[in-house]
């Protein structure tokens, strides 16, 4: 037996890692931008800083926890790689920064070809939307780490924003309006619960069909993250703080972006909650406060404002197809409350 051959018994395919490498040089090679510099496929991915005046550079890390699970159920693996750049975009645009290029890590174990090059392109396209480089990455093949089949996906993005136009929640005041930007489903949090209620306690799968829905279980699952980038970047001058509502829900973000003495209080009667968040409730007995501490509940970031700036912010993100609601107001204390 060859040392390959050796390898390859051992759970490590080196022949479909070369595959795969090339379809994923393909789907990296389409996400450059004029900034792009070096070798694809090298050590280390290359980017020329943009001319920004005092410029600081924005990093954050982050994954699409247990979705992917829902991906490998619904045999769907071309989404959750938007899903991920878009969770980074938002992560940094909170701080208002413009993202300037991406990193992805794909673990898998006995993935095919085809699945890892869906996975990449699904990334390489949230890049391209945001006119981001996808400069490189690493997939690494751990047949004992992960059950045949499965994967995980990670990214890290890079942004970049002048620091006197930074947003640290500084800016924020008492009688800031919060106004709530409406989420595609469930984003990329939640999916714990959410599986547990839907594949267990409810006994569904990635194929049925819910009416109270108008889908199946994998199309409401499978929604990609929304971006607020485009919506949200031409107002950053009029913008106190932006919080983006992930794990933790509503009052576990907007606390991250509100100064001492600054509290939130939510107006829960301003929006509708989507109907893929009351048939979990329902469906799992939840009390609402754990739906909240949870779920995003339908709002996947909230900008903080001063009033004169809520009719502009709220036009602009009408014109690029995002619902908003007024859905509460800055005022003395700490944390958020519900009303």
């Amino acid at each position: 037996m060859s040392g390959a051959d050796r390898y390859r018994a051992a759970g490590v395919d080196l022949d479909a890692a070369d595959a795969a490498k090339k379809r994923i040089a393909e789907a990296v090679a389409g996400a450059q931008t004029e900034l792009s510099r070096g070798r694809i496929g090298a050590f280390g991915g290359m980017l020329r800083l943009p001319l920004v005046t005092d410029g600081a550079l924005v990093m954050s890390t982050d994954g699409v926890g247990t979705k992917v699970l829902v991906a490998i159920e619904a045999q769907r693996h071309d989404t959750v790689g938007e899903d991920l750049v878009n969770h980074c975009v938002n992560d940094i645009l909170v701080h208002g920064a413009t993202p300037l290029a991406f990193l992805d890590y794909l673990a898998v174990a006995d993935v095919s070809t085809d699945t890892i090059a869906a996975l990449v392109e699904g990334v390489a396209r949230g890049c391209r939307a945001h006119d981001m480089a996808l400069v490189g990455g690493e997939t690494a093949q751990l047949p004992e780490m992960y059950q045949p089949g499965h994967y995980d996906l990670a990214g890290t993005i890079v942004g970049i924003v002048s620091e006197k136009e930074a947003l640290h929640g500084d800016r924020v005041e008492v009688g800031d309006v919060l106004v709530g930007f409406a989420s595609t489903g469930l984003h990329t949090n939640g999916y714990t619960l959410a599986r547990q209620i839907i594949f267990r306690d409810l006994a569904l799968d990635v194929g049925s069909h819910v009416d109270e829905l108008g889908t199946t279980v994998g199309d409401a699952l499978l929604q990609v993250h929304r971006s607020y980038f485009t919506c949200v970047r031409s107002m950053l001058p009029s913008i106190h703080a932006l919080a983006h509502i992930t794990g933790g829900g509503i009052e576990g973000n907007l606390t991250r972006s509100m100064p001492d003495g600054c509290a939130g209080r939510i107006d829960k009667s301003a929006w509708d909650v989507p109907p893929l968040f009351q048939f979990l409730q329902l469906g799992g007995q939840v009390d609402e406060a754990e739906m909240f501490s949870v779920f995003n509940m339908g709002i996947g970031m909230i900008a903080v404002v001063p009033p004169i700036a809520v009719d502009g912010l709220r036009e602009v993100a009408n014109a690029h197809g995002v619902p908003t609601w007024v859905i509460g107001e800055v005022v003395r204390g700490e944390g958020v409350t519900y009303g």
